[in-house]
Order: C-alpha cells, then structure tokens, then sequence
C-alpha cells in the first residue's frame, strides 16, 4: 500500500486520482506523520460495503441462533408458504 502526505494529495490531486482508477491500490494519505484517511477508488469501495452489509446480516443471523429466535424448517416452510408456491 502507499502512502502520501496530506500536502502531496492537495498538490497532486489528479494525478493520485488517475493512478488509483488505474492500479486500484488504496493510499494511505498522512498528516503530521499520522495516518488520517484513505483514498480509495469508488469500485472497491463499493464492494468493500458490499461485503460489510453482507457481513452484517451473517452477524444479525448469529445473534438470533444465540438468543434462540429460530423456527423450525416446517415453521419457515409454512411462514414462507404463499411466496413458494
């Protein structure tokens, strides 16, 4: 992964912009020596939330097995019913 000041982005913009659609990689972006944000092309960060709500509703599905909100297949099969027909 790459890094790059917080000044470089400011002077550089495009040029940062083009490379990342281009190669794809994320970029650490700095400031003071810290890390502050990255810069990330709009395809991957759209798979990135993708993958976060899909993540999500795995989790939720885990909690409900925890707290024993579960049915039965039968329960489900006839919940579901009118949309398997």
């Amino acid at each position: 992964m790459r890094t790059e000041l917080v000044t470089t982005l400011k002077r550089k913009a495009t040029d940062l912009l083009s490379e990342l659609e281009k190669n794809r990689e994320p970029i650490l972006i700095t400031q003071h020596g810290l890390p502050s944000a990255y810069l990330v092309d709009v395809e991957s960060y759209e798979q990135l939330q993708a993958k976060m709500k899909l993540l999500e509703g795995i989790a939720r599905g885990e909690r409900a097995v925890d707290e024993g909100r579960t049915v039965s297949n039968a329960q489900a099969k006839q919940k579901m019913a009118r949309w398997l027909k």
